[in-house]
């Protein structure tokens, strides 16, 4: 499964949930609270900026944002909501693409990291991160925490969500660190939709060791965007890495 053929047309159609889901308004205020604080009146960069979830709000917050996205459909629905002269994006991938100019914040959010699915693309992915960065700027990371508590010796998948007419399930493969969500609609009928991502999920420590090697130290971990703790419960985590303020960076 190659992520430029899962982020299809079809798919890119379907993405946004306006008011519902991960496009509630509880979930993205804080998200764009958080990113404008960082951001500290300069540019941002989002990583993955899909169809402007987190993007056309923070750039209406006066937040000058460009994007990068591998995904042609997810950036034409993007123009349904704003022109390239308001959210400039380069399409290609975010380990590898370059956008012009230079940033104080490069954002990569809703785990969308672990869509490169090798350990060497997610290290390319912060320094990638870290070209495009001016000294002392920030690198924002939000990332699920591997639930691999919850797989019972022997068995290969877990249940991650279920609600009326919707199941999540998670299929691990512990060797290379790879994970599977499937997730399958229904209605009363016999019939069932099926939509598969695959991931490479990160533990936080490998996360700040990959940040080292581009440079980064880490700023801050909190649980979500409005900053609780984060503790051992925790099933997510905003992780907020900067650069040194001068210095040589390694990139």
């Amino acid at each position: 499964m190659r992520q430029e053929d899962i982020w299809d047309v079809e798919t890119a159609q379907r993405y946004d949930t306006p008011g519902t889901g991960m496009f509630a308004a509880d979930v993205v205020g804080p998200t764009v609270d958080r990113l404008a604080e960082l951001s500290a009146g300069g540019r941002a960069l989002e990583f993955a900026i899909g169809t402007g979830r987190v993007a056309v709000p923070l750039a209406e917050r006066g937040v000058p944002v460009t994007g990068i996205e591998l995904s042609r459909p997810m950036v034409d629905r993007l123009r349904t909501k704003v022109d390239e002269a308001t959210i400039p994006v380069v399409v290609g991938d975010m380990s590898t693409a370059v956008a012009p100019g230079s940033y104080t914040l490069v954002y990569l959010v809703f785990n969308t990291i672990a869509n490169l699915l090798t350990q060497a693309e997610q290290v390319a992915c912060f320094r990638n991160a870290a070209r495009h960065l001016t000294p002392g700027g920030r690198f924002v990371i939000e990332l699920w925490v591997p639930e691999l508590r919850t797989l019972p010796p022997g068995r290969e998948a877990t249940v991650c969500h279920s609600e009326p007419g919707y199941i999540g399930l998670d299929t691990y493969d512990v060797l290379n660190q790879h994970v599977v969500s499937h997730h399958f609609r229904f209605s009363d009928g016999r019939q069932a939709e099926l939509f598969r991502t695959p991931h490479r999920y990160i533990w936080p420590a490998e996360l700040d060791l990959m940040a080292q090697l581009a440079g980064f130290e880490l700023q801050s971990r909190h649980a979500d965007w409005a900053g609780s703790d984060f503790t051992a419960e925790s099933p997510s985590h905003v992780s907020v890495y900067r650069l040194p303020p001068h210095g040589t960076r390694r990139t």
